[in-house]
This record gives structure tokens, C-alpha cells and sequence, in this order.
């Protein structure tokens, strides 16, 4: 068994629509980056790259390229778990933490944990999934932006199992 470790933040912007964990959150801002910017997602990205001993999701997806402005971070969860596979590792489970302020995630989280098990290929209870607040501290606290963390772990994949 493997464990990796995953956090991103990225600050609101007026003009975009927010999206965690592939779900998209009602709010009047969303998250400024290159692809949906789905902070949720990005953590979880980076705690099965790091699990896997892969180098961090803007090594494998960067920035600058045209291909993956706007992309659904589901899209990049998916081609995460693919390079899983070609290691021969499958996900056990997913533990997160996303920080912010508002909107209050709650009745959310469920379909956010859904998403996550469908891109990995694993059961929802494989998922949790928390929110909480930085009681004003921060960038978060001050309503700037969210971030979010996951760690992973991952198990070799015994012979003739699939993902």
C-alpha cells in the first residue's frame, strides 16, 4: 500500500462558474484557472500522482496548453487513474477536505463523492468528503478563494484484477 498527499487553492473570480468536486456549485464566483479549476478535483489529482510516485498534475497537464483550457477536472481524474492502472495500482479510497467560507457545501457532498468514485472506478463509501471553514484566517477566511486537500491511498493490483 501506497499513501499521497494532495492540496490545491485557487481564488474566486466574477464571471465563472464554480465547480467542485464535479458538481457544480450555485455561488456568484467561481474559481480563476486554466481548466474548470475544480480545487476539489486537483487535490485528489495530486494525492494519487504522489501515491503512484508520479510527478504533480501541472507536470501531466500543464497550463500553458490550449488542450486543457476549460477541461472538466473529471476529464483529468480519469487520465490519472489511467496512469494508476499502467503502474499497476487501483485507489482503496480518498479522504478530503476542501476550506472555505461559503457556499455551504453540504447537499453537495454526496453527488461530489459519486463523481470522484465514478473517475476512479471505486464504491462511493471509498469517498469522504469534508468542509469546513478557516474562521476567518486567510485568504480563505477573507472570502478570497478555496483550497482543498486528499490523501490517497493506492494498492498494487494483484494479477488479473482490473481496476
Amino acid at each position: 500500500m501506497r499513501v499521497g498527499f494532495g492540496y490545491d487553492s485557487h481564488r474566486f473570480v466574477k464571471g465563472r462558474k464554480l465547480v467542485l468536486g464535479g458538481k457544480e456549485i450555485p455561488h456568484e464566483k467561481g474559481l480563476l484557472g486554466h481548466s474548470d479549476a475544480d480545487v476539489l478535483l486537483h487535490a485528489v489529482c495530486d494525492a494519487v500522482l504522489g501515491a503512484i510516485g508520479r510527478e504533480d498534475i501541472g507536470s501531466h497537464f500543464p497550463d500553458k496548453d490550449p488542450a486543457y483550457r476549460g477541461i472538466s477536472s473529471l476529464h483529468l481524474l480519469i487520465k490519472v487513474r489511467d496512469a494508476a492502472d499502467k503502474k499497476n495500482y487501483h485507489v482503496n479510497n480518498v479522504d478530503s477536505t476542501v476550506v472555505l467560507e461559503r457556499p455551504e457545501l453540504r447537499e453537495y457532498i454526496h453527488e461530489m463523492a459519486m463523481n470522484i468514485a465514478g473517475a476512479l472506478g471505486i464504491k462511493v463509501g471509498r469517498v469522504n468528503i469534508k468542509a469546513t471553514t478557516n474562521e476567518g484566517m486567510g485568504f480563505v477566511g477573507r472570502g478570497e478563494g478555496i483550497a482543498a486537500f486528499a490523501v490517497v491511498t493506492v494498492s498494487e493490483k494483484e494479477a488479473g484484477e482490473d481496476s
